[in-house]
């Protein structure tokens, strides 16, 4: 497989920070911003200046470190440093409730913390590691995710995405993008067909952003209108990315990819979804038990600080929906591409 290599770095640990795209900015700015303590790096998350499961997942595990470093200023003794630090961690892990990589990543941090012998400085800098750790490991299990991917992707394919699962939701390279990217280096026939992505506009504003940069024939379209194209058989399968998948293969992913799932079971366009191992929970059995974010009104009712629609007009602004695992064709992992009976082929996943 030729290696198709993304321009950008997402997020990064630099010696005592965390250096991250601010993706608030886009399309009108491309800015790299500094982020340098705990609160600092939950806001960050929360108000989606970093975004995407994988990458909010190195944001959470770089927070953890934020706060070890505040609070080495404190002068506790170990015991207490360690009892704070995990509230603190705890704390981290709720900034978004829906993408499980965020807790995953956290978690990964508690055990540091929990299994550590170290001092206090020594502590920090095991944490610092395994974040840096965690970040490359993003990068190498996007890659693997992308090849396996594009081993079902058809000559000349369009693969039609919704939301933004590239570099930019990710450290570096992409899931649901990380495919795209795997299959055009090799047939550079291959193009995207992009949704919008209402109401945040990521398809528009983030996606054709980093495949144009990359040189990937990229066509923006808007969310109502994924079925046209596939009934003209313009569409040759979907690609998306997931923020959570439950154990029976109910996956939860940007609010309108259910949409999407359904229009390409109607048209028999196969529907994958490109997510790593971290990113399914197996401690829940099916979607509905997926917590669903429920996101400002803002968001619906604004665009670029200018309203769209009536004043005092009733909004519902939820920020993901779940697709049954029945709509899916395949669930592609770093470990390959996982097939019904996904309670069965994702249970034999982990044991890899």
């Amino acid at each position: 497989m030729t290696e198709f290599k993304s321009k950008i770095r997402t997020i990064q640990w630099i010696d005592t920070y965390s250096r991250m795209v601010d993706q608030t900015l886009f399309p009108y700015e491309f800015k790299y911003v500094d982020i340098k303590g705990g609160q600092e790096m939950f806001d960050a998350i929360r108000t989606m200046i970093v975004r995407g499961a994988p990458a909010i997942g190195i944001a959470g595990a770089h927070g953890v470190v934020l706060y070890a470093q505040e609070l080495e200023k404190e002068n506790l003794s170990r015991d207490e440093f360690v009892k704070k630090l995990l509230e603190k961690a705890d704390y981290m892990a709720t900034s978004r409730p829906t993408a499980v990589n965020l807790m995953w990543a956290v978690e990964k941090q508690k055990e540091v913390i929990k299994n550590s012998k170290s001092d206090i400085k020594g502590l920090i800098e095991e944490l610092k590691q395994n974040g840096i750790k965690l970040e490359n490991e993003d990068i190498e299990i996007n890659k693997k995710i992308g090849d396996y991917g594009a081993e079902v992707v058809p000559k000349g394919a369009t693969i039609l995405t919704h939301c933004n699962a590239g570099a930019l939701a990710t450290v570096g390279y992409g899931t649901a993008l990380g495919v795209v990217r795997s299959a055009f280096a090799n047939d550079p026939a291959v193009q995207v067909f992009a949704d919008e992505t209402r109401p945040r506009q990521q398809g528009a504003r983030i996606t054709t952003l980093e495949l144009t940069m990359d040189g990937i024939p990229t066509t923006l379209i808007t969310d109502g209108m994924c079925s046209y194209f596939m009934k003209k058989g313009m569409i040759d399968m979907v690609v998306v990315g997931a923020d959570r998948i439950a154990a029976n293969g109910d996956t939860a992913n940007k609010i309108g990819t259910y949409t999407v799932a359904i229009a390409a079971k109607y048209h028999n366009v196969p529907f994958y979804i490109a997510a790593p191992l971290s990113t399914i929970d197996t401690s829940i059995k099916t979607g509905a038990e997926i917590p669903i974010e429920e996101r400002s009104h803002d968001e619906v009712t604004h665009i670029n600080g200018k309203s769209i629609c009536a004043e005092g007009v009733n909004i519902i602004n939820p920020g993901f929906d779940v697709t049954p695992h029945e709509l899916i064709t395949g669930i592609i992992t770093e470990v390959g591409i996982l097939r019904p009976d996904y309670t069965k082929s994702i249970a034999e996943a982990f044991k890899k």
